[in-house]
């Protein structure tokens, strides 16, 4: 055996839920859901399951992700990824257009194809299954077919054969599966995978929350009848107390190595006092077959914070071959340090995120900076107001925004805003001459602090846990507590991002705002 290296979890840190995960050869693709934000479905690579790097997102072009009216935690529900014959397959469920589609590449970096909608296809988070005898499978959930469902989360998991050459489900759907326990609640998430002489339906239940889990039952037939595993749930922390450093596991996908090593992701959440201000992270675990059953880290039965592999290290900043190394590292790697000077930039890499479709003119890099311009809406609307933002990945974090307030006109804002959702948010904001430090809770902003700021200002949001000060040009505005940026208050499916921002707050404008520099800088 050679040298082991280990994995750290979370090995996706942030707001990267739902995760997805398949192995090509020496590659691993893992896929995460985005809700409301554009682009849509970040796509990770690695070739030690310890190192990442984005590569993309699966759908970047507006003809791909109708945006249109969705909530923050609307849009782009979990995603699927697979691999077969030379072609990547996505399947996701678009909860406020269209609904389950499926999306294909032969390079992951893309370009990837148009939507094509299942139209038969009812239910969320569905999955794709390739047999032996070339037939897939389209495996999903929805409510309990006999007259829907009679207590909120009763659904059913059904399979259905579809034609990837039609687009469409064929030969009538079956429900196979309602959960592991007795009247149990969203049986949700699930994969199929054939292994021991089996089909295998690994699946979530008890919603993506406290009483979230990772069950699975198997059948000798893919139409079932399918038994549970006696062991259920394989993974699950809800049993660990309300103080467990790692909360609402479940969602799991898994993959082998060419060394013949079985690893699961997952998704958790790392609150602190109760609160998750970083939505749900994706994490790793190890398995192995005993009695032709999963058992997940063996010996431990819980997540650890480290995972050992047996696979040689890879490094995508090193490695001339990587995306990272042939882009110019476009695209920063996950979970580091952030300083983006834009006036040398070209190009936005692959981690910004924008809300929803937003106009071709929001923003430009002319060689002095990043000009985004004053949009109509405000942060709180649900539409797509000038706001171009990173992922959270850290407790503890500082960022920065430099910013030419020249141009703004009477009643117009810029600044930085670290955003859980429209009716959540924190902003160190910049409108008619005055820095200010606002709070908004449940659509209402509260005024900390604020200091009259002109010309070249450095907005900076200092986050200490569950704390938070806003600097404007070095002086503190004042501070306050971000529980309510927390899933667990604001609710949701997402977790916070931090980003630049500009309104005109409900005017028509044509001031840009020019942005030299952004960082992020964690501890």
């Amino acid at each position: 055996m050679s040298d082991l290296i280990f994995a750290k979890n979370p090995i996706m840190p942030g707001f990267y839920p739902d995760p997805s995960i398949c192995a090509v050869g020496e590659n691993y693709y893992l896929c995460n859901s985005t809700f409301a934000y554009f682009p849509g479905l970040s796509l990770m690579h690695s070739k030690d399951l310890v190192h990442w790097e984005q590569i993309g997102n699966v759908l970047d072009r507006h003809s791909q992700l109708p945006l249109q009216g969705a909530d923050h935690s609307q849009g782009l529900f979990a995603p699927t990824i697979r691999y077969h014959d030379g072609v990547f397959y996505v399947i996701c469920t678009n909860v406020t257009h269209g609904g389950n589609f499926i999306v294909t590449a032969t390079n992951p970096e893309g370009p990837w194809s148009e939507p094509h909608y299942l139209e038969d296809a009812d239910g969320i988070d569905p999955s794709l299954f390739f047999d032996d005898d070339g037939k897939c499978y389209y495996i999903g959930t929805h409510p309990n077919p006999d007259g829907g469902a009679k207590y909120n989360g009763d659904w059913y998991i059904y399979i259905s054969e579809v034609d990837l050459n039609e687009w469409k489900l064929v030969g009538g759907k079956k429900d196979v599966w309602n959960g592991a326990l007795k009247r149990c609640i969203w049986p949700e998430g699930p994969h199929i995978y054939k292994e021991n002489g089996y089909y295998y339906i690994m699946h979530a239940e008890g919603g993506t929350g406290p009483e979230h889990s990772v069950m699975i039952c198997r059948s000798k037939d893919i139409w079932g009848p399918y038994e549970g595993n006696p062991k259920n749930p394989i993974l699950t922390h809800r049993h660990l107390g309300k103080d467990y450093p790692i909360k609402y596991v479940g969602h799991g996908d898994i993959i082998k190595t060419p060394k013949g090593e079985w690893f699961m992701t997952m998704l958790a959440v790392r609150p602190l006092n109760r609160y998750t201000t970083m939505g749900r992270e994706t994490f790793l675990a190890k398995f192995i077959w005993e009695d032709e059953w999963p058992v997940v880290n063996p010996g431990t039965g819980i997540l650890t914070k480290m995972i050992p592999i047996d696979l040689p290290s890879w490094d995508p900043e090193k490695d001339p071959t990587s995306y990272t190394c042939r882009t110019g590292h476009k695209t920063t790697i996950p979970g580091t340090d952030k300083d983006y000077v834009f006036s040398s930039m070209k190009e936005l890499g692959d981690e910004f995120l924008f809300l929803r479709n937003y106009p071709d003119d929001m923003y430009r890099l002319d060689g002095t900076g990043l000009a985004l311009k004053a949009g109509k809406d405000d942060i709180k609307a649900v539409a797509s107001p000038s706001y171009i933002s990173i992922r959270q990945q850290h407790h503890h974090f500082v960022s920065t925004a430099t910013l030419d307030t020249a141009s703004l006109k009477d009643g117009e804002s810029a600044g930085l805003v670290l955003l859980q959702n429209n009716l959540y948010n924190l902003r160190g904001e910049i409108t008619d001459g005055q820095c200010r430090m606002i709070i908004c809770k449940d659509g209402n902003d509260e005024v900390i602090g604020s200091a009259e700021a002109s010309g070249s200002v450095k907005i900076g949001i200092v986050v200490d846990g569950l704390k938070t000060k806003v600097l404007c040009n070095g002086k503190e505005l004042g501070e306050a507590t971000v529980e309510a940026l927390s899933t667990e208050v604001a609710g949701g499916f997402v977790g916070c991002c931090i980003g630049l921002y500009v309104s005109a707050n409900g005017k028509d404008s044509d001031t840009y705002v020019n942005f030299t520099n952004f960082t992020y800088t964690g501890k």
